[in-house]
Formats: C-alpha cells, sequence, structure tokens
C-alpha cells in the first residue's frame, strides 16, 4: 500500500505545479477517456442516467445518516438543498405532464430526502447551522436560469409554460451545488460526510453527462434533433459539461485525500 501512496503522491504533486492549461488539457483527456470506458462497459447507455440518480440518493443518504448520528449541520448549505428541492420539484411537476417514467419515481424518492434534510437544518439542528458562511445569494442563480429559460427552451408540442419549467429546472440544476461550494471556501476544511456527499454529487454529474454524450454518439447526432431546434440541444449538453466541471477541482482534492489517508478534507485556497 506504501508503495501505491508514494505513486500517487508523486502524480497529484506533479500535476499541482503543472500551469492552468496543463492542468485543463489533462481533465479533459481524463474525462474523455472515461466517457469512452464507460462506452464499452455501459451497453445500455440510458442506464447511466439513472445510475447519476441513484448515485445522487446515495449522497443524500450519507446526509441523512451525517444528520440523524452526528446531530450536527455544520458544514452544509441551507441554501444548495433548497435549490436542488426547487429543481427536484420543477421536474416532478414536468415528469408528471410531460414524460412520466421510472425517473419520476427516483426524483420523487430524492426530493422527499431533501425535504427532510430542509426541515432538519431549519429546525432541528439549527443551532448549528452555519448561516455566516452560507452567504451565496441564491437570486444570483435563480434570475439568471428563469431569464435564459424564458428565451432559451424546447421547441416540441408541449405547453409554452411547460417547456419554460423543463429549460429552468435543467439550468438551475447545474449551479444548483455552488452555495455549497461557497460554504466549503469559507470554512476550507470538509468534514468526512460533507465531502463524500459532495463527491457523490461530482460523480452523478459525470454520470449524467456520459449519459448524454454518449447518447448523442450512439444516436448519430439524432437526439439533438429529437429534443428541439434552436440552441436548446446544445444548452442541454453544456448545462451538462458545466455540472461536471463546476465539481471537478474538488473531486481531485477529494480523492487525493482519500489515497492520502486523510479523514478530514483541506482545501488550498480558490480550490472552489
Amino acid at each position: 500500500m506504501r508503495p501505491q501512496r508514494t505513486s500517487i503522491h508523486a502524480v497529484t504533486t506533479w500535476v499541482r505545479r503543472q500551469p492552468p492549461k496543463v492542468k485543463a488539457f489533462l481533465a479533459v483527456v481524463s474525462g474523455m477517456a472515461a466517457l469512452v470506458l464507460l462506452r464499452f462497459i455501459v451497453h445500455d447507455h440510458d442506464n447511466l442516467f439513472v445510475a447519476a440518480e441513484a448515485v445522487h440518493s446515495l449522497g443524500i443518504s450519507v446526509l441523512i445518516y451525517k444528520l440523524m448520528k452526528e446531530r450536527t449541520c455544520a458544514g452544509l448549505s441551507l441554501k444548495s438543498q433548497e435549490l436542488t428541492a426547487i429543481f427536484l420539484a420543477v421536474r416532478l411537476y414536468c415528469s408528471f405532464v410531460m414524460e412520466y417514467d421510472i425517473h419520476t419515481l427516483l426524483d420523487f424518492a430524492t426530493f422527499v430526502t431533501t425535504l427532510w434534510v430542509i426541515y432538519m437544518i431549519r429546525f432541528k439542528l439549527k443551532a448549528s447551522y452555519m448561516e455566516e458562511k452560507d452567504n451565496f445569494a441564491i437570486y444570483y442563480v435563480v434570475v439568471p436560469c428563469a431569464v435564459l429559460a424564458l428565451l432559451i427552451h424546447p421547441s416540441t408540442s408541449h405547453h409554452l409554460l411547460n417547456r419554460i419549467s423543463w429549460a429552468f429546472c435543467v439550468y438551475l440544476e447545474a449551479v444548483s451545488v455552488l452555495p455549497q461550494l461557497r460554504v466549503m471556501q469559507n470554512t476550507k476544511i470538509v468534514e468526512p460526510f460533507t465531502a463524500h456527499y459532495v463527491f457523490a454529487l461530482g460523480v452523478a454529474r459525470f454520470l449524467s453527462c456520459a449519459h448524454w454524450v454518449l447518447q448523442v454518439l450512439d444516436s448519430r447526432g439524432h437526439l439533438l434533433v429529437a429534443l428541439g431546434y434552436g440552441l436548446w440541444p446544445s444548452m442541454v449538453l453544456i448545462s451538462e459539461i458545466v455540472q461536471t466541471f463546476i465539481l471537478a477541482d474538488f473531486c481531485y482534492y477529494y480523492v487525493k485525500s482519500v489515497f492520502g489517508g486523510q479523514l478530514v478534507l483541506r482545501l488550498p485556497s480558490g480550490v472552489v
């Protein structure tokens, strides 16, 4: 185990010393390699989206365990949970009126558990809530997402309100984790359960992004036409990619911390 850790430390040290452009290039190459691997391992790429939702649910389960066992919500962003509840509620509405399927049930389960987490933070564990650290103004993301949804949304045959709602939840999901990242930026130290939760979000975002990219490749671009015309198909893919890259840096330090045997994750300045 020691030689393995030494090798990993040498690699991470080398990566950390590289200029930003090289790091970005390495991140893109790593992402493409992972996509190629998933394309050959997973035969039905629609299962990647189910896996993404399952990993998100697993992350919520980690939060529930933290709240139940440690009786503290320190390090958690209430605003991120509220944004998550908002986009899940809108997505559930869209699912019921547009395309009810297994994803609706998974989203409903995640929505209910997210509401429970919000209830615990707001009422049961309010004394440990770090409100001064959770200082991200959510209207900075809700308003732009709403405006963007009004301007760019699906061009399908559904009612206009439903199409705008669908676009809104896609955009809001892409940035819903920003308040949580702000909390971690303010504290600089992330305790294990919160780190596990955010890493689970990062994995879920990557799987969801991989699902869309591979579906587009499998259909030779026809999926983009099925989503509608204009800028909307491109915005769906961009939103998925944005979600992934928002959490990529954190996931890198999380993996490094785990292999280094550290229980508490310490983030350098400017990571999130």
